[in-house]
C-alpha cells in the first residue's frame, strides 16, 4: 500500500496501451537572496500504442551570471519505478521521494548529479477542485505537493559543485494527456520582509477546444504570513485579466477576499527554452526563469484594509508555454518525446 497521499500517486502505472499521457514530478530551489536557482524536473511520457519512457532535466539559473546552464538524459523505455514512498524513479538516472531527490545524468556533453534533502514541507494545494482530479477533464491538471519546502544538499554540474543549505522552494507535480494551448505557471518566495510561509502559486492557462482556445482560466493561492487566500477560479474567468508574453507577465485575479495584481519579470539571459511534447507529437516551447523579479498587490475587498505588497527579487518561477518560436531565446539542444 502506498505512503503518499492519493493525489500524490503517479499515474502512469496504469495506462492502457493505446492511451496518451504525460507527467511529471518537479523541484524549485533558489538561494534565499535571489541569486542563484535550481530546477529539476522527473518526467513520463508516452505516446499512443508505445511504451512509457522516463526523462531527467536539470537547470542552474543565475541572475548575475551567464546563461543557464541545462542538461536532459531519457533512459529506455519501461525503465520506470515507484514505491510506497516513491513518487518517481527512471532506470539508474535517479529518484524523487518526499524526503530527497538525486540522481546522476548525461547528455550532449554536459553532466550534472544531485542529492537533496526537503524538510519543512507545506500542506499540498489543490489549483483545482478535488472532483476534477480524478476525471477526462481539464485535460492537464496540476497539484502543488508542497508550496514551500527546504531543500538542503548539493549539486554539481560539470565538476562545479553548489551546496544548498536551507534553500526556500516547491515541489509539484502535474499531469495528463495534453499540455494547454497557452500556460503561465509562477511560484514566489523570499519576500522582502516575510518568512517562508509567505509566498505565491499561481496557474493560468489558455485551453483549445476544437477550433476556439478559451479565455485565461486562473488557480492557485497567495499565503501571507501562514494564511492562505484562494485566487481565481472557473467562476473568476470574466474577471481574470492576462498579458503574458517571453520575459513578462501582468495579472489581475480575483479571490473571495482580495484580488492579486501583479507583475513577473525575467531577463532573457536568464532564461531556459525547452521543446515540451504532447503526446499526440506536437510541441510546445516552455521558457523557464527561476530566478524572475515579482512584485503582487493584495487589493482586499473588506474595503478597510491597506493594500498588502509583495516583492522578490530573483526568488519568484516565471514559465511561459506555448506554441510561439519567435521568442528569441536558444532552444536547449534536447528533444521531447
Amino acid at each position: 500500500m502506498s505512503n503518499l497521499q492519493p493525489l500524490a500517486e503517479p499515474r502512469f502505472g496504469a495506462l492502457a496501451a493505446k492511451s496518451g499521457h504525460y507527467e511529471s514530478y518537479y523541484l524549485k530551489a533558489g538561494d534565499p537572496d535571489g541569486r542563484r536557482a535550481v530546477w529539476i524536473r522527473y518526467t513520463v511520457h508516452k505516446r499512443p500504442g508505445h511504451e512509457v519512457e522516463g526523462s531527467i532535466w536539470l537547470t542552474l539559473f543565475e541572475r548575475d551570471g551567464g546563461r543557464p546552464r541545462a542538461v536532459k538524459q531519457t533512459a529506455a523505455a519501461g525503465a520506470l519505478t515507484t514505491g510506497p514512498d516513491l513518487y518517481v524513479g527512471i532506470d539508474d538516472l535517479g529518484s524523487f521521494s518526499p524526503k530527497i531527490a538525486s540522481g546522476r545524468i548525461s547528455g550532449e556533453g554536459r553532466e550534472a548529479s544531485w542529492e537533496l534533502t526537503i524538510t519543512g514541507a507545506e500542506s499540498p494545494l489543490l489549483h483545482l477542485p478535488e472532483r476534477l482530479y480524478g476525471g477526462p477533464l481539464p485535460r492537464t491538471k496540476l497539484l502543488t505537493l508542497a508550496p514551500a519546502a527546504s531543500f538542503s544538499g548539493w549539486v554539481d554540474f560539470g565538476g562545479e559543485r553548489l551546496e544548498l543549505s536551507a534553500w526556500p522552494g516547491m515541489v509539484g507535480h502535474n499531469w495528463g494527456a495534453q499540455h494547454a494551448e497557452q500556460w503561465v505557471w509562477l511560484h514566489g518566495a523570499t519576500f522582502e520582509g516575510h518568512g517562508a510561509d509567505t509566498w505565491v502559486d499561481l496557474a493560468m492557462g489558455r485551453v483549445k477546444l476544437g477550433p476556439w482556445t478559451t479565455p485565461w482560466v486562473a488557480n492557485g493561492a497567495v499565503s501571507v504570513d501562514g494564511v492562505r487566500h484562494r485566487l481565481g477560479g472557473l467562476g473568476a474567468v470574466r474577471a481574470t485579466k492576462v498579458d503574458a508574453r517571453a520575459g513578462r507577465c501582468q495579472f489581475s485575479i480575483p479571490g473571495e477576499q482580495m484580488t492579486a495584481l501583479g507583475t513577473i519579470a525575467s531577463e532573457p539571459r536568464a532564461t531556459v527554452a525547452w521543446i515540451y511534447s504532447d503526446p499526440d507529437g506536437s510541441n510546445h516551447h516552455t521558457l523557464n526563469c527561476s530566478v524572475s523579479t515579482l512584485e503582487i498587490t493584495l487589493d482586499h475587498h473588506d474595503g478597510a484594509s491597506a493594500p498588502t505588497i509583495l516583492t522578490t527579487t530573483g526568488g519568484a518561477v516565471y514559465e511561459f508555454g506555448s506554441r510561439d518560436t519567435g521568442h528569441g531565446i536558444a532552444v536547449e539542444p534536447f528533444g521531447d518525446g
